[in-house]
């Protein structure tokens, strides 16, 4: 059994959502000593690009062909990080909201691993069927402008609505989400963070 916590935030110490995801990690080791975590970077430089002979590949597959030359170079990148994602039980995604919506590359890595026959099935009576089906996540969203008790000149939530629709397309029900986004009006933001940190650190503690 095993964890995968995927990061998109560039931020290191900087980073809130890192900083929470930490604090769920301390607790999720102290209380599952036997379960591997393992940290996905993806600003690490590992995360293959999904262009042109990439998304030929993809449309080779959908018709039932085998995807050759570049095109299936491009094709083995993708399935190698849908392989490691693939590979966990479980997951913790730390997710800061960019310009209303998530750091593009967390799209980046949701278009690489987005795969007919590895995120999803599809037939042309049912539609899409998600295939990572009996596992479970863990969110950490943060920002700084939006806010749900904030009017629209503060943004509107492109953040939480596209990434926890990906995850239950994609097979994954059990979501369990952590916030934390202070209004940079707001001087003192310590008693929203303390919140997030005692969230997560319970739990990390009952995941």
């Amino acid at each position: 059994m095993s964890l995968l916590h995927v990061s998109s935030s560039p931020r290191g110490a900087a980073s809130e959502s890192l900083a929470i995801a930490e604090a769920f990690l301390v607790s999720y080791r102290e209380t599952h000593p036997v379960m591997e975590v393992d940290t996905f970077d993806l600003w690490d430089g590992s995360l293959p690009a999904f262009g042109p002979e990439a998304a030929h590949a993809k449309m080779a597959v959908f018709a039932g062909k085998i995807p050759t030359d570049a095109q299936a170079s491009a094709w083995q990148a993708a399935q190698r990080t849908f392989r490691r994602f693939d590979a966990a039980d479980q997951y913790l995604f730390s997710v800061p909201m960019w310009n209303t919506g998530v750091p593009y590359v967390l799209k980046q890595f949701i278009d690489v691993v987005s795969q007919p026959g590895m995120v999803f099935g599809f037939d042309p009576k049912h539609g899409y069927a998600g295939l990572l089906t009996g596992k479970k996540a863990a969110v950490v969203y943060t920002g700084a402008v939006w806010g749900a008790d904030r009017g629209a000149a503060f943004g509107v939530d492109h953040q939480q609505p596209f990434f926890d629709d990906w995850l239950r397309w994609a097979g994954i029900s059990d979501i369990t989400t952590i916030r934390f986004q202070p209004n940079l009006a707001t001087a003192d933001a310590d008693t929203g963070r303390r919140i997030a940190l005692a969230h997560a650190r319970d739990a990390g503690k009952t995941f």
